[in-house]
């Protein structure tokens, strides 16, 4: 590996982890998140020691704006940063909604690639730098920090981007991001890139070179810590690597990488990792995207082991196997310390060990939930916990249609039959249907008590624990003239939780419905 390259200044080994969750990671088709979703998150990173928060595309829609401008209100450590083309209006809705903020910043960005240039923007490289100086002095007005990005950089001919860079520095940009959009470079090039910009372009001595990386080739973490090598003092990421197409680079990643080589990553960050898993905890419950089981820090199997020589080693030495260890990111060992005759005391101090501070009604909520689970199950995990705090309040919205009652009949000598009782805005309805499968006929049942013309995009179930009567957590995407909503449940009938989703995600539909602010899919780096 190449040696590290030099910066100087009084933290030239501190690299500031920022944050793209909210808004990069929303990006994501199906992760669209709920302004009190978006908060819970943007609370969490706060708390863990993320140096810069990216809440959201303010101009996008009236829920971004708000989201970006509440965001700004309750973050109390972190710079808060709203993203914005390089139109006035852009600049001036970001900078309206992290006016709030104890720290703010605008992000603002323009491509600078050939193709990208011609075909979407259709504009001469003149003109682009243009828009270049105008958007980051228009932005120097309301704001102290302003960090510009050339969408595509890697992509760019060099000569260009070393214009597009200097005339950034010179209206007074004091971050420069470098973006692998479409995930196409590699280590060395990453690296290679961020020297000769810092080679080249003329007073930097007090700018900020920042990476973000995505994951289309498998390297956006490799790439990200080469441009690090190379003198880049900010790293663009996002919790589990959420993000458009292949993701992001992964916060965690990131983080446990500079920690655990420190000999040969000689930089330090902010992030408190023992909240690693509670935040990947919570961005996989929020979005209804789950972790792969072999996902590097948090995924299932980190930290498992099944071959015979693997745990022959782990019980003479841990180290044996483990380069780290389960508690440095914030993962226990699953104890099963709850169950049916356990208070409400009890409970609050267990949800507050798992991470979950909530106020009576909601531990009211949640309390009956947990009660009911126990009664069925033998055994109550940790997980099992996380799983009901995931479903149980989390909208903080008017439930209109409410699962009342359920019965499916299935096999192999009978067509399968649902009869479902729903209660809508208060009044019962009831529908019987038949279909291909248990869960077929229930999603029918639903359109029939509640038409609809939302199509199903994702269906998918995974084992909240081990066992027969483990809690299965199921979750449903719908869509309907470009708005998306997610509904998640949990339950140990897999046919009633995953009913359960189906309703939830048409709740959530339908508070967007009535809004009328679909998602837009915005896109930068």
């Amino acid at each position: 590996m190449t040696a590290p390259a030099s910066v100087s200044g009084p933290a030239a080994d501190r690299v500031q982890i920022f944050d793209t969750t909210l808004r990069d990671g929303e990006q994501s088709p199906g992760a669209t998140m709920t302004l009190d979703e978006k908060l819970s998150v943007a609370r969490l990173l706060d708390e863990m020691g993320v140096d810069i928060i990216e809440a959201g595309f303010p101009i996008a829609s009236e829920g971004d704006f708000e989201a970006v401008s509440a965001i700004s209100g309750v973050v109390r450590n972190a710079t808060v940063c709203g993203l914005a083309r390089t139109g006035a209006a852009d600049i001036e809705r970001a900078a309206k909604a992290v006016e709030k903020a104890h720290k703010n910043r605008i992000h603002t960005f323009i491509a600078t690639s050939p193709i990208h240039m011609a075909r979407k923007l259709q504009l001469e490289p003149e003109a682009v730098l243009e828009k270049i100086h105008f958007a980051v002095t228009h932005a120097r007005k309301f704001v102290d920090e302003v960090q510009w990005s050339p969408e595509d950089a890697t992509r760019s001919e060099h000569d260009f981007l070393v214009k597009a860079v200097q005339t950034a520095v010179d209206a007074g940009a004091r971050v420069i991001n470098i973006p692998d959009t479409v995930g196409y470079t590699a280590p060395e090039e990453s690296a290679a890139l961020i020297r000769l910009l810092r080679e080249r372009v003329t007073g930097i001595e007090d700018v900020i070179f920042s990476t973000h990386c995505h994951n289309d080739l498998g390297m956006a973490v490799a790439n990200s810590l080469a441009a690090v090598s190379a003198g880049a003092r900010q790293v663009e990421c996002t919790i589990n690597g959420l993000g458009e197409r292949a993701g992001n680079a992964a916060l965690e990643e990131i983080v446990m990488a500079m920690r655990v080589r420190h000999d040969i990553l000689p930089w330090t960050n902010g992030v408190d990792t023992t909240r690693i898993m509670q935040a990947s905890r919570l961005v996989s419950q929020i979005t209804g995207f789950p972790v792969q089981y072999n996902k590097a820090v948090v995924g299932k199997n980190a930290f498992a082991h099944e071959s015979g020589i693997h745990q022959d080693g782990m019980l003479k030495d841990t180290t044996t196997y483990e380069i780290m260890r389960p508690e440095m990111v914030g993962l226990t060992e699953s104890n099963l310390v709850m169950g049916k005759h356990s208070g409400r005391a009890a409970f609050r101090a267990k949800l507050k060990d798992l991470g979950h501070t909530v106020g009576d009604n909601q531990l009211n909520d949640v309390f009956v939930r947990f009660k009911a689970l126990a009664d069925t199950k033998k055994e109550v995990y940790d997980e099992d916990i996380l799983a009901l705090m995931a479903e149980t309040g989390a909208d903080g919205a008017p439930q209109r249609f409410e699962v009342k009652e359920l019965a499916v009949t299935c096999g192999t000598t009978r067509s399968p039959k649902a009869e479902l009782t729903l209660i809508v805005d208060g009044v019962e309805k009831s529908a019987t249907e038949t279909g291909d499968g248990p869960v077929d006929c229930c999603f029918k049942a639903i359109r029939t008590i509640v038409p609809h013309e939302a199509k199903l995009q994702l269906f998918q179930i995974h084992a909240v624990t081990e066992g027969t009567d483990a809690q299965a957590t199921c979750s449903v995407r719908l869509e309907e003239d470009g708005r998306i909503a997610t509904g998640r449940a949990s339950d140990t009938d897999t046919i009633l939780s995953a009913t359960r989703a189906y309703v939830h995600a048409l709740n959530r539909l339908q508070v967007r419905r009535e809004k009328s602010v679909a998602p837009q899919e915005a896109k930068a780096g």
